[in-house]
């Protein structure tokens, strides 16, 4: 690699990279992202590279190993360009055949996509109704970028808008396009990305600090793993902007310890980014110094809050400090530090390359820009799935994921993992909006979509979400340790056939305590699935206790006689 030293010489990079490419070559994209690697997509991704080598003398098809295409229902996935014909479920003893397809153009008929009940048959990308509903603008590059490569992401575009950043845009001017695209943050509470910025470049200090929480720790939640481990260029980009709009010449990738490929395309692009010249001292010629470092969980929930996750990096136990502590202002070392999720620093690239009219107009008035989601549960096709902020979740749910399963009917629908909301199936038409679900109680959260059918006890649901935050928990504070433990008891108990009358008495005034004393959003929000299941499925919970009142009863008159 030679070291850039301007955005020209970039540019001339760009331009040699697409020239020594045939856009009509023939290539073959094999997903290995989490879900097909489970599926043993790396046998798969070894038949073709031995295909290739075996029958093509290493000309004429090009094998490209890539992150997550988001259909994980289906996998492994196999796209074949340049006409995008997608191959779902493919196996071995099948690349054969598809080697001789992309090289004839035939299609390999048995191994497209045809739907469940209709039979339809989609050939292309864009006619599968999981893709065809979507508008892909975070996620779509992954079927086109081999994440170990960064000249991928520089022939598609990649750090373009960095330069522009660096060279035609003063550090407040990009604060200002980021405050004017109305970016919220995507990794839960949905804070306006740009006003974060803005305090942490105004906060006092020399020194300031941006980073990436990577941690995604919530069951349900894998849409970030998609994102970072298919393209971590795009992270890498919209991180070294925000350090060029905040005045950081420092940041920090806090990610999971558990997730090896992740971690390797981290490294990776964090190498290969600094030979470039992309990254470290001297910035492609600007004058602009920023370096990263990579930094990793401890293994428990609660180290992604953000308090807790600066403590960490720190070097100490990842628990969470009071919230009249602004970490803008004194975060890292007590010192100004940045933090934003995966999918908000992706964000960040597209809004200073097209501009912030152009962002803000994609979505609603309230929430602009398009939003990863990552859909499971009872619905027939589960996967990582990008629309516009606005969309409705019966799209999500029965246009891009084919409905609930096994022909049953949907009786809820939960966003945002443990400390999220359920709503019921009437509600399926509510717009994917961060103020319109939170007003429904089931804030959208970092994006995990969990599709409920009509067999679905929601009162195990509430248990399995306090049990999995119990364990989760720091234990630091009385209201979170004692709190949660105590909800999660009268749970099972209503759950056993034990309850009485009274306990949602009691399970509300818990919420109460648990919701105002607790120190961190796991611990304030612990109740959140709970409360909006007590919203819209009191009854439920109501006929659970009543029969174990019966019960209860029952035993009590037989032991009379």
């Amino acid at each position: 690699m030679t070291r850039l030293h301007s955005a020209a010489e970039l540019e001339q990079l760009r331009a040699s990279i697409l020239a020594a490419r045939d856009p009509a070559r023939p290539s073959i994209a094999v997903c290995a992202g989490a879900a097909c690697h489970g599926l043993d997509s790396q046998r798969v991704a070894q038949a073709f590279q031995a295909e290739v080598a075996r029958s093509d003398e290493g000309a004429g098809v090009e094998v490209r190993v890539t992150g997550c295409h988001g259909y994980c229902e289906k996998g492994p996935n196999v796209v074949v360009g340049p006409q995008e014909i997608c191959y779902f479920e493919v196996k071995p003893a099948d690349v054969p055949e598809i080697v001789e397809s992309a090289r004839s153009g035939r299609v390999v008929e048995r191994l497209v996509y045809r739907h469940p009940v209709t039979g339809e048959k989609a050939v292309h990308l864009n006619e599968v109704p999981f893709y065809r509903h979507q508008t892909r603008l975070l996620i779509g590059d992954n079927t086109r970028i081999d994440p170990m490569r960064i000249d991928d992401y520089i022939a598609v575009g990649g750090y373009a808008a960095l330069a522009k950043a660096l060279f035609r845009m003063k550090p407040e001017q990009i604060v200002d396009e980021v405050k004017k695209a109305n970016l919220r943050g995507r990794g839960g509470g949905g804070f306006p990305a740009g006003q974060k910025w803005e305090t942490a470049r105004n906060a006092p200090g020399d020194e300031r600090y941006v980073i990436v929480n990577g941690h995604e720790g919530e069951p349900g939640a894998f849409m970030d793993r998609a994102l970072f481990t298919g393209n971590p260029h795009k992270v890498l980009e919209g991180l070294i902007i925000g350090a060029v709009a905040i005045g950081s010449h420092k940041g920090f990738i806090y990610t999971r310890h558990d997730s090896p490929q992740l971690i390797a395309h981290i490294r990776q692009a964090l190498a290969q980014a600094e030979e470039y010249g992309l990254l470290g001292d001297d910035i492609l010629g600007s004058g602009f110094d920023f370096h990263v470092e990579l930094h990793f969980d401890v293994g428990i929930f609660v180290s992604g809050e953000s308090s807790a996750l600066m403590r960490s990096i720190e070097g100490m136990p990842p628990e969470p400090r009071p919230k009249y502590i602004r970490t803008s202002v004194a975060g890292i070392w007590d010192r100004p530090s940045n933090l934003n999720n995966v999918e908000t620093w992706a964000n960040v690239p597209q809004i200073i390359e097209k501009g912030a009219d152009w962002y803000a107009s994609i979505g609603t008035e309230g929430s602009k820009g398009t939003k990863l989601v990552s859909l499971s549960g009872n619905v027939v096709d589960s996967g990582v799935v990008e629309v516009p902020m606005g969309t409705p979740l019966r799209t999500i749910v029965h246009d891009i994921g084919g409905g609930v399963a096994g022909g049953k009917q949907a009786k809820a629908v939960h966003f945002g993992g443990p400390m999220g909301g359920s709503i019921p199936a009437s509600l399926i038409d509510a717009p994917l909006d961060f103020d319109a679900l939170a007003k429904l109680g089931a804030p959208i959260g970092a994006g995990g979509l969990l599709v409920m059918d009509e067999d679905t006890d929601m009162v195990e649901v509430a248990r399995y979400f306090l049990e999995w935050l119990t364990q989760e928990s720091c234990g630091k504070c009385v209201p979170c340790r004692e709190g949660m433990w105590q909800t999660m008891k009268v749970l099972e108990n209503i759950g056993k056939g034990r309850g009485r009358n009274g306990d949602i008495a009691r399970l509300e005034d818990l919420n109460d305590v648990t919701g105002a004393a607790c120190l961190c959003a796991l611990g304030k929000t612990a109740a959140d699935p709970l409360k909006s299941m007590l919203r819209y499925f009191r009854d439920e919970y109501e006929a659970r206790i009543a029969r174990g009142e019966g019960n209860s009863n029952a035993a009590a008159g037989s032991a009379a006689k």
